[in-house]
């Protein structure tokens, strides 16, 4: 089964999907050369033009993504029903969450799959590198199906709004799922309306499983508790009152972040290897999952006291003397986020280079100039997946935010370029 012609091999089943911009029965043609004996098509689609052999039948649906996935768990015998299936969702945190959830389960002794933004993981061996958070249905199945086949006893999946809206996790038996946060982005025509649409397509992840965990610190996450009674709610926060696991005690260096972790009647000691109070929803938000499975307060700090997750507050060794940090930030809660924290423990100037995508929501744009104009002493704005969209143009419409509150900065399209001139500029 494949929704992309350049993947389908012989004997296999296409689903001509329409995409935003391309109609998915153009490339039938391709799908059948290489393989295709049986096409699945939009109930509308016009294939007057496209020759096809009265040999190959095509069925008509109107729930056509909806049917592959359903499909794709056929074929693969419903490989999540064999595992303990964990979905992370949230505007940010989903990625560093994940890791955490699998180095805590893994420290408790447990075989973990992880399919997520940055690769596909069975334990340490890495089988692919990702180019999306959430996979194509069909691809979930098989990933799932190979990790069955390999004895995993639980698997982890970052799940994005547009994949709960694009039915990319629909027959997955989800056991556990965690919300992470909710902040704005992916609000434009290609994406959500609004941020109630985006915060039902979260919740979506929720309603599809019976135990979650939901952060009680953030105005969205915390209203799924009243939203959904029903379910076996573990909660945690930093700043709440009320909830299950919280924290104490907390200290901040540019390494590494300490707290005194509150659950289950205890206080224990633990240290996440990562830089941030932002980090430390992320490591509460996966502790709280794993304590379904019954990890101990050990095996907590066993797998965050060490803990490295590419792209993400990641330190870059060099021979430089400098202190050089790649961060994914990409909305303008993450970019404060991460600024804020770099900032009280840099003696000289913070340099931030960076962009944001194309085909995406505009009016961020500006925003997070603003934002990194403020917090930032000096900014590179470069070039990161335009996509459709002209490069310059984008770069403008941070430029609108960033000159309101200051001059020091400069525009430097060329990424590579971008990176150069910041080490040429930085100091130890």
């Amino acid at each position: 089964i494949s929704s992309d012609s350049r993947t389908i091999e012989k004997n296999g089943l296409f689903f001509a999907i329409n995409g935003y911009t391309k109609d998915g029965a153009a490339f039938i043609p391709h799908a059948i050369e290489n393989g295709a004996v049986a096409i699945i098509a939009e109930k509308n689609a016009d294939l007057s033009s496209i020759p096809i052999s009265k040999e190959i039948p095509v069925i008509f649906l109107s729930n056509i993504r909806h049917a592959m996935a359903i499909a794709s768990c056929n074929l693969n015998h419903h490989p999540s029903e064999k595992m303990k299936i964990i979905g992370i969702t949230g505007t940010k945190g989903k990625t560093t969450s994940s890791f955490m959830t699998k180095a805590i389960l893994e420290a408790h002794g447990l075989k973990v799959g992880l399919i997520g933004s940055i690769a596909v993981y069975i334990g340490d061996k890495q089988l692919k590198v990702t180019d999306r958070t959430t996979p194509e249905s069909f691809q979930i199945q098989k990933i799932l199906a190979k990790m069955a086949e390999e004895n995993c006893d639980a698997a982890i999946i970052e799940v994005s709004s547009q994949a709960m809206k694009l039915d990319r996790v629909t027959g997955c038996q989800f056991d556990y799922a965690l919300f992470t946060n909710l902040s704005e982005d992916h609000i434009s025509p290609r994406e959500h309306s609004d941020m109630e649409d985006y915060f039902n397509a979260k919740l979506k992840l929720m309603k599809a499983a019976p135990n979650i965990a939901v952060n009680t610190d953030n105005e969205y996450t915390a209203r799924v508790s009243s939203l959904l009674p029903e379910k076996n709610i573990r909660t945690f926060g930093m700043h709440s009152e009320v909830c299950d696991i919280s924290v104490k005690n907390l200290k901040q260096s540019n390494e590494f972040v300490d707290f005194t972790l509150c659950a289950d009647n205890e206080e224990e000691p633990v240290r996440v290897s990562i830089p941030g109070e932002y980090m430390v929803y992320n490591a509460l938000g996966a502790i709280a999952i794993a304590k379904h499975f019954g990890v101990t307060a050990e095996e907590i700090r066993t797998a965050l006291k060490d803990i490295k997750i590419l792209g993400r507050s990641e330190l870059v060794p060099n021979e430089l003397g400098l202190t050089i940090m790649i961060d994914y930030a990409h909305t303008p809660s993450s970019l404060e986020a991460i600024l804020k924290t770099v900032k009280p423990y840099t003696d000289g100037r913070v340099i931030c280079v960076w962009g944001v995508g194309g085909d995406r929501d505009k009016t961020k744009r500006p925003i997070m100039g603003k934002i990194s104009g403020k917090l930032a002493d000096f900014n590179i704005l470069t070039s990161t997946q335009p996509r459709t969209e002209d490069p310059v143009s984008i770069l403008k419409d941070i430029e609108a935010g960033i000159k309101k509150v200051t001059e020091q900065y400069t525009i430097i399209p060329n990424r590579t370029e971008a990176i150069k001139y910041a080490l040429t500029i930085a100091s130890a």
